[in-house]
């Protein structure tokens, strides 16, 4: 039973650590997000899709509440966004972007898990021209017609409609998210969002060796590790 046990007491507290850090990284991105605009969700898109995000993530409601709170308040800590871009295990490419309030600490923390992992962070830009910024939505149907002919009477300006595997999903420019959002939702009130974001997407992949491929799995995680860092955005092909 011993070995059994531990393995569980083990799961557990990964799992624990694991929600910890989602949380304080939802934490972090509600503060921003209701600090630099309003701390209403009813009169801030980009919060009110953020909190539909956590609640998508089950952070939980104090969490949220919390964020918030701390927002609506005076000073409080003063977090700026960082970019860092470079290249990873067998020549993928990377964006890895954080909050700070302490950008020698960030800096500090992400070049370590570039140099551990004989990866080599760029100048800003030498990676991003490789990857579109783009907004999507997405979600279960066969329809993209009709999306379509929603998206041109809201005047709403989109990359290109997919249907793919029982999904339609909307490509946009990134400040067309929420208008094309509210358009979506209006004409298809009942549909339920599988994806609604806002992302950096690859114009090409990189097949890595299986050697390189296990250094990248250990780059990705020494990088989700660091608090500051929210998202990470690459080109390596990964396995299903």
């Amino acid at each position: 039973m011993g070995r059994n046990f531990e393995n569980r007491k083990n799961a557990i507290f990964k799992t624990a650590g694991q929600k910890s850090k989602l949380y304080s990284r939802y934490g972090k991105q509600l503060y921003v997000v209701a600090k630099n605009g309003v701390p209403n969700p009813d009169a801030n898109p980009a919060l009110r899709s953020l909190i539909e995000k956590a609640k998508r993530d089950q952070v939980p409601a104090h969490v949220i509440d919390k964020a918030l709170e701390k927002a609506r308040g005076t000073g409080g800590e003063d977090f700026v966004p960082a970019r860092y871009e470079g290249f990873g295990p067998g020549g993928s490419m990377v964006i890895v972007d954080c909050l700070t309030d302490n950008n020698q600490r960030t800096i500090s923390e992400v070049r370590n898990c570039f140099t551990k992992t004989g990866s080599k962070l760029g100048a800003t830009g030498s990676v991003a021209l490789w990857f579109d910024q783009l907004a999507i939505l997405s979600f279960q149907g066969d329809n993209e017609d009709e999306v379509l002919e929603a998206m041109l009477n809201a005047d709403v300006n989109v990359n290109e409609i997919e249907r793919k595997d029982g999904f339609v999903t909307i490509f946009a420019p990134p400040e067309e998210f929420y208008k094309a959002k509210t358009a979506l939702l209006q004409a298809f009130p009942k549909i339920e969002l599988e994806v609604q974001e806002i992302t950096f997407l690859p114009q090409t992949t990189k097949t890595l060796s299986p050697e390189d491929l296990a250094v990248f799995q250990k780059f990705m995680t020494m990088l989700n590790d660091c608090d500051d860092v929210q998202d990470v955005y690459h080109n390596a092909e990964m396995p299903a």
